[in-house]
């Protein structure tokens, strides 16, 4: 980039040298780590937060539609039981990525999504953040997902 070499360090740092004196050079040089170190972390946090939320352009989730073969969506898998039968067993435990919260939203994102939105799929289950409310997501300085567009009945 710069293509210094050895000779123009040297000149350089006897310059920084005879400029800011032996006392004060140290000081200088954690100065500018400091900075050089803090304005990485900002523009990584820059990139992370530009490719987390704005992923627009890339291809939306495909949605299959039902075929003819496939049963009806009714909500019922059987047809109910008789009263002569037998009581059918409680449900099973939801499956451990399962929550019953309706939102979702990545750490340090700015966007909160329905359950149901595809780019919930894209956040890694460490770093999902699961919400009961609209509220609570503005709450904790999240916005509605621009695709999904989350809201709560009245």
């Amino acid at each position: 980039m710069f293509d210094i070499g050895l000779q123009e360090m040297l000149v350089i740092g006897v310059i920084a040298l005879l400029v800011f004196g032996p006392s004060k050079l140290p000081e200088l040089g954690r100065m500018v780590g400091r900075a050089l170190r803090e304005l990485r972390r900002a523009s990584d946090e820059f990139r992370a937060t530009v490719e987390t939320n704005l992923h627009l352009n890339d291809p939306e989730p495909v949605i299959h539609p039902p075929t003819p073969a496939d049963p009806p969506a009714t909500g019922l898998a059987e047809p109910p039981p008789a009263a002569t039968e037998a009581p059918v067993a409680a449900p099973a435990p939801p499956e451990p990525g399962e929550v019953g919260e309706p939102f979702c939203a990545r750490r340090g994102s700015r966007l909160f999504h329905r359950r149901e939105c595809g780019w919930v799929a894209r956040i890694p289950e460490a770093e999902r953040v699961y919400l009961k409310r609209v509220a609570e997501a503005r709450e904790q300085g999240f916005t509605e997902c621009p695709v999904c567009e989350p809201w709560e009945p009245a």
